[in-house]
């Protein structure tokens, strides 16, 4: 059975409560539901992680790298600034999609470069939270065409 884990950085935990013109109205235990539900429809085994804590998400993409076929990643604000979390994701050898609920490229213009864009497979951006929906879908057809 196909293995991913989807890391969540800083302050998504707080979804529905902050910036709801960014980020929307609904909270992280809803991401987490449809994110499950998406997962047991295409009969994956998802793991869901949040850390505001930047070593942390660290050490979940290193271990992550002998028991998942792929990451889901929304760094949020690390996405910008860590070369920890990036050189941990280019080490990672497996598919890696980037994900932000935001269009970072309508916004501040230092969330328009993304360290960790250039070692993953592929990125979503905007399209709200339905973009881990999409993430988990693009994810399941990377894995099922590399068989």
């Amino acid at each position: 059975m196909t293995k991913l884990i989807i890391i969540n950085g800083p302050n998504l935990n707080l979804l529905g409560e902050r910036e709801q013109t960014q980020y929307g109205s609904k909270d992280y235990k809803y991401l987490e539901e449809i994110c499950l539900n998406r997962a047991k429809n295409l009969k994956i085994d998802i793991e869901i992680k949040q850390s505001n804590i930047e070593g942390d998400i660290v050490n979940i993409i290193q271990d992550a790298r002998k028991s998942h076929d792929g990451i889901i990643i929304n760094a949020a604000g690390y996405s910008h600034t860590s070369v920890a979390i990036r050189d941990a994701l280019s080490i990672f050898k497996k598919p890696i999609i980037e994900l932000h609920i935001s269009n970072i490229y309508k916004r501040e213009n230092f969330r328009h470069k993304s360290l960790i864009s250039g070692v993953v497979t592929g990125i979503i951006c905007g399209l709200g939270i339905n973009g881990y929906i999409l993430a988990i879908n693009s994810m399941h057809e990377i894995l099922k065409n590399e068989d």
